[in-house]
């Protein structure tokens, strides 16, 4: 857990909008479940409240902000994670794609790194 945190730290404070190198698949995966617990979180709040309006609306406006928020890291990691398997950052738009686009990508984004020099460090 303490690895899930620190790499969401990293990702978010250190990388926000970097766009440029390369995310091997330890630091996408990890920030990719630290994402997917926030959002766990929120939705259990939001269930719990769901008859109490007023809280229920507060949870959910700072659960825009929070998704706002990392937006942009999402993004650039997602992009990093892409040119590490080889891909440009195009590839992102499969997303896009009614119904296999989301699944697409992240079958995509399981590869492995690129071998040779290209690939990302290990961390």
């Amino acid at each position: 857990m303490d690895k899930i945190i620190s790499n969401f730290k990293d990702v978010v404070l250190n990388k926000y909008v970097k766009f440029d190198g390369k995310a091997d698949r330890g630091e996408f995966w990890r920030f990719f479940l630290a994402v997917v617990l926030i959002g766990v979180v929120f939705y259990l709040l939001l269930a719990l409240f769901a008859k109490v309006r007023f809280l229920h609306t507060i949870i959910n406006v700072i659960y825009l902000l929070v998704s706002l928020g990392l937006l942009l890291p999402n993004l650039a990691v997602t992009v990093r994670r892409l040119r590490d398997i080889g891909k440009d950052w195009p590839w992102i738009f499969i997303a896009l794609i009614p119904f296999i686009g989301a699944i697409w990508l992240l079958v995509l984004l399981a590869k492995p790194s690129q071998s040779g020099q290209d690939a990302a460090p290990t961390q």
